[in-house]
């Protein structure tokens, strides 16, 4: 039987692992699309993503947004354009990606991902019945990114999915044990679930991002 149609739209190649590899290796029914913004051209990380999808049985697709150091400020209605022009449909079961406000202090390309998936949800440019956030928070870089329990979707990995993801990261992506990602890399995933405009744009206002 054919899974649900489900759309990842994230920064980087790693961000689908680091923050819903878990999630994406429990459901391989589900008929999954990757698309990543950046690194289009990275002579290492973008084999490594291509196979990272063959690993999730995904189709994808990379873009090369600017990603350079400096974090310079991208205009929303281009990250928007991008993500309408690569995404094979704008109907999805499940829309997965980055949160408004990130998911560690901080990365602009992440938070604004968040903000354009967000917004082309709230306009009907972009349709389905779930929109999923990572919901993830590091103190203010006082500890490695972990899930906020006060998310919707909240769940521990059982060992055998958290050492498939942790390997994914550091075999395939070749992070080092040592590194920021293999350290993060959470045993808990966590998203902010929503189903109505009215919840997402209440969300976006408690939280200072409307």
């Amino acid at each position: 039987m054919k899974g649900k149609k489900i759309a990842v739209i994230i920064a980087h190649p790693d961000d689908e692992t680091l923050w819903a590899g878990g999630t994406l290796l429990l459901h391989p029914e589900w008929d999954t699309f990757i698309f990543c913004l950046c690194r289009k051209y990275d002579p290492d990380r973008a084999p490594k993503f291509k196979k990272v999808l063959d690993i999730f049985n995904s189709e994808g697709a990379m873009e090369d947004l600017d990603d350079g150091p400096a974090q310079t400020p991208q205009e929303l209605n281009l990250v928007s354009e991008l993500i309408l022009k690569a995404l094979p449909s704008y109907t999805w079961d499940i829309i997965i990606t980055h949160s408004p406000s990130g998911e560690y202090s901080r990365h602009l390309r992440h938070e604004e991902i968040g903000k354009a998936v967000m917004n082309l949800w709230l306009a009907d440019k972009l349709h389905s019945n779930e929109l999923l956030t990572f919901a993830y928070e590091d103190g203010n870089r006082m500890y490695f990114p972990q899930v906020i329990k006060q998310a919707n979707l909240y769940f521990n990995l059982s060992t055998k999915y958290w050492k498939q993801k942790y390997n994914i990261m550091t075999e395939i992506y070749g992070f080092d044990p040592d590194s920021w990602e293999a350290k993060t890399t959470p045993k808990k995933e966590a998203f902010w679930r929503f189903t109505a405009k009215e919840t997402a744009i209440a969300w976006l206002k408690r939280n200072s991002l409307l």
